[in-house]
């Protein structure tokens, strides 16, 4: 177990790195607008939007060298595109190099939602899958406070400080790859491509000798019988996609990632002052880990559904207060405290569960494609909805953007409590019949144990 732990963790840091890209542009923000003299909308849509259509793209094919070159050699090329990425955007001398950088480093966090989780997924037990799976989640919000302090401690460093603050990330990027060399490929995925003797290899570094043949027999057993050129758009896997469709949109829909990216800006706007603003950043990033933390330790106590439930509810209580608060004009601390709460309940809720339940749905054999189409989701809206911020709250106001995230999150409730079904504790085999039934396609080619 110890060993599934040290691997959960290294290819969970892909969750850190995903973290820290995603909000360290939150601190150069204002300073790049102000250095280029870019209109409103094109920094949203090009300067901080570009890593989002990175990430976009990164989803849409990041199935493909998951499931070609499998989990491990995935997960190392996405710590190269973040080195790359964070390089070249601080050396970047113009709005459209450092565009592109960002973008590089945008087609790492999309293949990352991809690869990573997946591989957790198919090393870990049914009991343990929630809370492992979940360490990339953790890493994810770790990387958010490490960012967002970093931009604090680097906001006075030479004449140019957005330089530091993302070309910092390389640090982190280099570690990662270093890790990635010590992991195994994962069992499932050796299986799934008829490698069983490498397969054997490394469940006998983790499981007793009598156990190995046992876990070869069922996982091969319970994957014979699918066609292996089966799509996730066959009428059989509908209520998976749906599922991995609606728990992305709603995602997206809370107004998570245009609060993390626009953090700065959003307090400034409530009458904070710049350094107040980078410190409640922090604040920010600090909740979010700690009931992150919460969420990982109850998501296979609780369950998937009664987390989501749980964040809902605090999802719609807090956005409300957070309109009611610009629109009233309240003063001082409340939008800081009111979002604070909105973080507390996107951490235990949507931020714990989204990335380990897109990862149990999906038959082993489609697992990378169903999480390719689920993060697509999530980054598409993820890219559209923050790219927008800047013209939407000069234009309509903030009152009126974060009522309509509330009015969202009462749908995703009434999704939670009606339609979405508990994964824990149930063998990623097991969930794949369960909520994909029907007669399979028998395959050409069948793999038997035995004569390997």
């Amino acid at each position: 177990m110890n060993k599934l732990y040290a691997w959960s963790v290294s290819a969970a840091l892909a969750g850190f790195l995903f973290g820290f890209d995603t909000v360290v542009i939150s601190g150069a923000d204002q300073q790049l607008q102000e250095l280029w003299n870019t209109s409103d909308t094109f920094h949203g849509m090009v300067v901080m939007g570009m890593a989002l259509w990175g990430t976009v793209l990164g989803a849409l094919t990041g199935s493909y060298p998951t499931n070609r070159w499998g989990r491990k050699n995935t997960l190392l090329i996405i710590g190269i595109l973040y080195l790359v990425s964070a390089l070249g955007s601080g050396l970047a001398t113009d709005p459209y190099i450092f565009a592109f950088f960002r973008f590089i480093g945008g087609l790492g966090v999309g293949a990352s939602t991809i690869a990573a989780p997946a591989y957790v997924s198919e090393i870990a037990p049914p009991e343990k899958r929630g809370f492992l799976v979940s360490l990339y989640q953790f890493n994810i919000v770790l990387g958010i406070l490490i960012a967002f302090l970093s931009n604090y401690l680097l906001r006075n460093v030479g004449s140019e400080p957005w330089r530091w603050m993302v070309g910092i990330e390389a640090v982190p990027a280099l570690l990662y790859c270093l890790f990635i060399f010590l992991i195994p490929r994962s069992p499932r995925w050796l299986i799934s491509k008829a490698r069983l003797q490498e397969a054997r290899k490394v469940l006998g570094s983790y499981l007793q000798e009598d156990e190995i043949e046992k876990r070869m027999l069922y996982m091969q057993t319970k994957n014979d019988g699918y066609d292996i050129k089966e799509s996730i758009f066959y009428k059989k896997y509908r209520f998976p996609l749906l599922l991995a469709f609606l728990i992305a949109f709603f995602n997206q829909l809370s107004g998570i990632n245009a609060l993390l990216y626009y953090a700065p800006r959003i307090f400034e706007t409530a009458g904070l002052g710049e350094s107040t603003s980078l410190l409640s950043s922090i604040g920010v990033g600090l909740v979010n880990l700690i009931f992150t933390m919460l969420g990982v330790y109850l998501i296979d106590k609780a369950g998937r559904k009664q987390l989501l439930i749980i964040g809902s509810i605090g999802y719609i209580i807090s956005l409300s207060l957070v309109s009611m608060a610009f629109l009233y004009h309240w003063g001082g601390l409340w939008v800081p405290i009111f979002l604070f709460l909105f973080i507390a309940s996107h951490a235990i809720g949507q931020g714990a569960i989204i990335w380990v339940f897109i990862s149990e749905i999906f038959p082993n054999h489609l697992r990378a494609s169903g999480q390719a189409f689920g993060s697509s989701t999530h980054w598409v809206l993820a890219a559209i909805i923050p790219s927008l911020i800047p013209l939407l709250f000069s234009t309509v106001g903030p009152a009126m953007v974060f009522g309509f995230f509330a009015i969202m999150m009462v749908l995703q409730l009434f999704f939670a409590i009606f339609m979405m079904p508990e994964t824990k504790g149930k063998s990623l085999e097991d969930l794949s019949e369960e909520l994909a039934p029907g007669k399979r396609t028998m395959i050409k080619k069948k793999v038997i144990i035995n004569n390997q």
